[in-house]
């Protein structure tokens, strides 16, 4: 059996890097650094790279219904998502993951556009 993407990196620790530059970009953003003016980064960044881990085929899960439910007050535009999954993106591909293992990942993270974006443009 094929070992998963989260394993194959490495496992939290290679994740938990993704997401810091993952981070880095996104509070250099002007689409999205509104999101986090008044986040705990460090509390964001653990749960981030649990949620990104799980899209990798790693031990963390969150269901849809937690999705939207911590995203619902932040009125987060389909601009900011699509911005993200961007910067999700280059994250993987600056710290070397495989064309067809980014792929896999920004695919889980688009599936779940609808559970994420609450505010029409």
């Amino acid at each position: 059996m094929r070992r998963s993407i989260f394993e194959r990196y490495g496992g939290f620790a290679s994740v938990s890097r993704v997401v810091m530059s993952f981070y880095e970009k996104m509070v250099d953003s002007p689409i999205t650094r509104p999101y986090f003016a008044n986040t705990n980064m460090k509390r964001l960044i653990d749960h981030q790279t649990k949620f990104i881990a799980s899209m990798m085929g790693g031990p963390s899960s969150y269901t849809n219904e937690h999705l939207e439910r911590v995203h619902a007050h932040l009125g987060i535009t389909e601009t900011a998502f699509y911005e993200s999954k961007d910067m999700l993106r280059e994250s993987l591909e600056d710290h070397d993951f495989e064309e067809e293992d980014i792929q896999s990942v920004e695919d889980e993270f688009a599936s779940r556009k609808n559970f994420i974006v609450t505010r029409s443009e």
